[in-house]
């Protein structure tokens, strides 16, 4: 058993900013929450804001901030606990954010979330997390995998069409394995789950969009990717069954709201790149 680094190695994974970035000084972060939210209150998209919010945080890689989202939305003061609205409104923002987060994971890789769900977590009082759910629906089983794959058939011919099986077959023979991977995670986690709103949490076809917008756009350097789900939440406003909230998203006014607020958050919340000399060994 290996019980401690090499020496060399530990002093290694100290180089190359290894640590998350600690996010802006509160004042800022509380400012711009306030601003865009108060706007996205003033378009009844507050869904769609706390969304897209999530998704920049955990992308631009500030976990703390991550936690501080949670605290602005649940309390009339984000720095005094006491200050918690219901139990129930707090359990549907977590479970939004939670979701929000599982479903970034596709757009920007398993760490980032993971740092995120911590910042989360640290956040949740223990009433929440008590009483968010704990027990998955997402297992893959000999009954149900045909119906995840053809929810992500479903979504993946949404989102890409009229390219969707030329983009199938193009990812496919990058190698075969791929395109089958995509789908299922379509599948599995990016579409609405079927139970609908049984689920605490559950974002809508139009909302799984803001998560790929955003992250996307937070990203940056990702821009075929980009257009492509920028396409895919214009699309959604043709789903049935649409709230108005989410058909407001999915307009060309909705969706251009969606990038400038990214971009708006990004601006406060994304430090410069670190200038500062590598270390030697």
């Amino acid at each position: 058993m290996v019980a401690h680094l090499p020496p060399v190695v530990k002093q290694l994974l100290t180089l190359r900013n290894p640590h998350t970035f600690p996010g802006p000084p509160v004042a800022k972060l509380n400012d711009i929450l306030t601003r865009t939210f108060r706007d996205a209150q003033q378009k009844k998209v507050e869904k769609g804001w706390l969304t897209l919010t999530t998704c920049t945080l955990l992308t631009a890689n500030v976990p703390s901030s991550v936690g501080h989202l949670y605290r602005f939305v649940t309390r009339d003061d984000p720095n005094k606990p006491e200050t918690r609205r219901s139990l129930t409104e707090a359990l549907d923002k977590a479970a939004l954010m939670r979701e929000s987060a599982m479903k970034s994971c596709i757009f920007v890789g398993v760490p980032r979330t993971i740092l995120s769900f911590a910042g989360m977590f640290e956040a949740f009082e223990d009433d929440v997390k008590k009483d968010l759910r704990n027990e998955s629906i997402r297992i893959a089983t000999p009954e149900n995998i045909e119906s995840i794959k053809a929810r992500g058939q479903a979504l993946w011919d949404t989102i890409y069409q009229p390219h969707a099986v030329k983009l199938y077959n193009k990812l496919g023979g990058y190698h075969p394995d791929f395109i089958v991977f995509i789908i299922q995670a379509y599948g599995a986690v990016l579409s609405p789950l079927p139970e609908g709103d049984a689920v605490r949490g559950n974002l809508s076809r139009a909302l799984g969009s803001v998560v790929g917008t955003a992250c996307l756009r937070a990203e940056e350097h990702v821009g075929p990717q980009l257009t492509s789900h920028v396409f895919g939440l214009l699309k959604a406003r043709y789903v049935q069954g649409l709230s108005e909230e989410d058909y407001w998203l999915a307009t060309d006014e909705g969706t251009e709201w969606v990038i400038r607020t990214v971009d708006s958050i990004l601006d406060v919340v994304k430090p410069e790149q670190s200038t500062e000399p590598r270390a030697k060994l």
